[in-house]
């Protein structure tokens, strides 16, 4: 069994991976990074508590593993995000085709940025 200081660390825990699923529910990237350090912290005063009841973990570590679930689809999102992103810079730059014998040709394109002005 574990005192109230326990109970409240277990509740902080608890606290803190809501707000951290909250945050990737809604998007909140930047947010994300302050509640890394402070999961880190909290993770550390509850190893200081030593052996909790095994629900307590089980229930702490699947929230957890739902967060991660969460946090990586994010990191998969903004990884095809970036991928398409870089995709158009290139269509920018240069323009993809084939010969007439079937070979891939890359023409290169140059962007002009000015402006014109009129009368």
């Amino acid at each position: 069994m574990t005192n109230d200081t326990d109970r409240q660390l277990i509740r902080d825990a608890e606290a803190l991976l809501e707000r951290e699923h909250a945050c990737l529910l809604c998007g909140d990237l930047a947010a994300l990074a302050g509640l890394a350090e402070e999961k880190e912290a909290q993770l550390a005063r509850l190893r200081e508590i030593g052996a909790l009841e095994p629900a307590i973990v089980a229930a702490l570590r699947e929230r957890a593993a739902r967060n991660a679930r969460l946090l990586d689809a994010a990191m998969l999102g903004i990884r095809r995000v970036s991928a398409r992103l870089n995709a158009y810079r290139q269509v920018r730059r240069s323009i993809e085709t084939y010969d007439p014998q079937g070979r891939k040709e890359t023409i290169a394109g140059a962007v002009v940025h000015r402006l014109e002005r009129r009368a």
